[in-house]
């Protein structure tokens, strides 16, 4: 199982369950209320090598209208 955080600038943390947030990880997270069983390969991959995963949500989703526009 993983808990999921989320701070102010919408970055996703994702770290296994009872862990605590890594040093050097700046920023107010947030937990979400409840814990997640099955995350992606990708993210599962991640926090297996780092101990966590954390990505922007606003930059992915720019991408993606970004790309969705250019093929339009």
């Amino acid at each position: 199982m993983f808990d999921i955080y989320l701070n102010g600038r919408r970055d996703l943390l994702v770290v296994p369950r009872g862990f605590a947030i890594p040093v050097g990880l700046d920023g107010s997270w947030k937990r979400k209320k409840r814990a997640v069983r099955l995350v992606s390969d990708v993210i599962r991959q991640d926090v297996q090598q780092r101990g966590y995963h954390r990505r922007s949500l606003i930059s992915s989703r720019s991408k993606t209208a970004v790309e969705t526009s250019s093929h339009a």
